[in-house]
Order: C-alpha cells, then structure tokens, then sequence
C-alpha cells in the first residue's frame, strides 16, 4: 500500500492563510492536507470491481415503462413454446436412441392406456395448447414474411385470430 499526501503548496497557503482571511474557517478547513492511500491491485481484480459496478448500475427499463403489447407477447410465447416443443422432440429422441426397449411405442401405450382419464386429457393439454399456438403463430409470421398484414391494425388482427385458432385448435387435439 502506498500513502501520497495531496494539498496546496506552502506559498499559497500562507496568502490565503494571511490575517484578513484568518477568519474564514471554510477556507481553513478546505485547504487542509489529507492523505490518499492507493494500493496495487493484481489485472484480475479489475475485473472483480468492474463487474461490482455494473451490479449496482440500473437495468435496461424495458419492461418496467414499457405496456405490454400483443406483437410481442406473441413473439415470446412463440420462442418459448417452440423451445419446449424442440426440447420435448429431442429428449424423446435421444431416450429411444439410448434405451429402444423402454421407450418403444408397445411400451409408451400400454403407459398411457394405464393412466387415468384426467391425466390424460391433462397431458393431451400439455402438448396440444404449445403446438397449436407455435403452428398458428408460425403462419402468422410465414404472412409477415411476404410483406401481408404488417400495419399496426392488421398485425393485431392477425394476433387476436392466432390467440382464438389456438384456443379452438388447443380444444379439439384434447378432445380427439
């Protein structure tokens, strides 16, 4: 650790110190000497402090002035719904790769035969409400890439008809 004293040199505190200024306690007080410790600090502690200061700096405010808007509500689910989707396709596929015998498709009836009824429709729910959204939203955005319903009205048409076909789609892949 090293100590560097910082303050004014000796000629101008003596004229700021003179006899008509003695009086002054303000300018006594700020023309005292106070020392400042510095200490070497290793590269990767900069980092550390870096990082520290960015914790206590604001977040970006984007969603806490923003209104929540359909557009990209949508554009979320669809993310989201298409990862679980994704995540579910792959899973299975790498279980039956790894394990034939366990996850055949004898074996996955009999399963879900063996369930009952309102785990059935719970699970028919679980899978067809994310494909029926993600499927329609997918269209929706196929229109947005030639160019149709890209005006402010029309996009949120088009988003309400998803949300409707999906909740219409959603009841009758539960109820087949």
């Amino acid at each position: 650790m090293m100590s560097v004293r910082v303050g004014i040199p000796q000629t101008l505190k003596r004229a700021a110190l003179s006899s008509k200024h003695t009086r002054n306690i303000a300018l006594q007080s700020a023309l005292v000497r106070r020392g400042i410790h510095t200490e070497s600090l290793p590269p990767s502690a900069s980092q550390e402090i870096l990082n520290q200061q960015r914790l206590k700096r604001p977040s970006s405010p984007h969603f806490t002035i923003y209104q929540p808007q359909l557009t990209w509500l949508s554009s979320i689910a669809n993310r989201a719904t298409g990862g679980a989707l994704s995540a579910l396709l792959y899973g299975f596929s790498l279980a039956y790769l790894f394990a034939p015998g366990t996850f055949d498709s004898t074996h996955i009836v009999e399963l879900i035969v063996g369930l009952p009824e309102y785990a059935k429709y719970a699970g028919k729910f679980i899978l067809a409400a994310p494909f029926a959204f993600h499927s329609l939203n997918g269209l929706r955005h196929l229109a947005w890439d030639m160019g149709k319903v890209l005006t402010l009205k029309s996009a949120y048409r088009a988003g309400y008809a998803v949300l409707g076909a999906a909740a219409v789609s959603t009841i009758a892949l539960v109820l087949m």
